[in-house]
Formats: C-alpha cells, structure tokens, sequence
C-alpha cells in the first residue's frame, strides 16, 4: 500500500538558511532554518534536544541586516534530524519582518493573497 500524504499546507514555504534560537524556559538551542511561511518554521533539530513538546517556544530568527525576527511557536513534528514548529499568530512588531523577509523569495501576489488570509 502506498504512503500518500494529504497536503494541507495553505501557505507556501519558502527555503531559507539562516541562524535561529529555539528557546523554550531557560534552555536554548542553536540552529539553522530549513524553511518558513506565514504560519510555521523548519529547522533542523540539535544533536542535544531535551525540550518539553508541549510548552511553547520562542524561535529568534537571525535575519542578514542583523536585526531578530521572533516568533512564538509551538513543536508539530520532529523527523528526519528537521523540527516543525506552527505559529498560532505572529504579533504586530514582527508580522512585517516576516513579511519583508517572504517577499525576498517569493511572488509578491502569492504572498499579498496569503497576507490576507491571516486576518
């Protein structure tokens, strides 16, 4: 039987490289993003991962003009040495640098259709 996987995704991901903290309490990982949308991240997981699934995070997104990108997520899947993290909402302050930092990579119509439907 095959594997068929439904893609529910209604937002398109873009693939980016760029440095991001995963802190959850007191601890905090180091690591690379895999790919990002309006409503979720992948990174890839560190070789030392004792996060507790169920709490939320804080991913501090290292953009190149220096400034941090924060998002507050929570885990969805670990797989393959990659962590999926899904944003419930992204607040004001950081809304435009995620949307500055998509436009970079992708269709700017695709991106303004996406944007609303967020609200």
């Amino acid at each position: 039987m095959s594997d068929i996987r439904t893609e529910r995704r209604t937002f398109t991901r873009v693939a980016i490289d760029l440095p991001v903290e995963v802190h959850q309490g007191g601890s905090m990982w180091p690591q690379r993003t895999i790919d990002i949308s309006l409503s979720g991240v992948s990174t890839d997981q560190p070789d030392l991962w004792d996060a507790q699934y169920n709490e939320p995070f804080t991913l501090v997104i290292k953009l190149a003009d220096g400034t941090d990108l924060e998002l507050h997520a929570y885990l969805q899947h670990v797989e393959s040495e990659r962590l999926g993290f899904s944003m419930q909402h992204v607040d004001r302050e950081n809304i435009e640098p995620l949307r500055a930092l998509l436009e970079q990579h992708m269709d700017i119509t695709t991106l303004q259709e996406e944007l609303t439907r967020l609200d």
